[in-house]
């Protein structure tokens, strides 16, 4: 079943709209499980890392959505940093053999890199809805948040 256009238009109402309606969930309950920021119930991902149009539930539209590379840079700086002092921890006390860097320290970084990323993007994108996050530095919404007609 698909929704036509204007059913779609109408049901995707901003939060301001339609706050009154929805209870004010944390980025923490909703994001790391994957689940829409403002009923808690719909789903934010497609597949492993694809981000839905909109919410299947509430309607909301995920248009706001936009981690970046945010999700991997915590990845790379909170997440991988355990696994690669494991591996350097295994050479200093072990010094074991080619094969068993390969057969343990493979999985250990793919473990630590992959599996956070989906939690973590959840999580910056229910916090950006939370926050209301907006992408700034342009000229256009400079003078729209300001409400003056220089961009300057």
């Amino acid at each position: 079943m698909t929704m036509s256009d204007t059913d779609r238009i109408t049901t995707m109402q901003p939060a301001a709209e339609m706050e009154g309606r929805w209870k004010r969930l944390s980025p923490m309950e909703t994001g790391p499980f994957g689940r829409c920021p403002r009923c808690g119930e719909g789903h934010i991902f497609r597949g492993f890392l694809t981000v839905r149009d909109h919410c299947e539930i509430c309607g909301l539209n995920y248009d706001f959505a936009d981690p970046a590379d945010g999700p991997a840079v915590f990845v790379q700086l909170f997440a991988c940093v355990p696994g690669v002092v494991f591996i350097i921890m295994l050479e200093i006390l072990a010094r074991p053999g080619l094969w068993v860097h390969l057969a343990v320290g493979v999985p250990v970084l793919i473990l630590t890199t992959v599996l956070p990323l989906r939690p973590i993007k959840g999580w910056l994108i229910a916090a950006q809805y939370v926050n209301k996050a907006q992408e700034a530095g342009t000229a256009q919404l400079w003078a729209k948040l300001h409400g003056d007609g220089a961009g300057d």
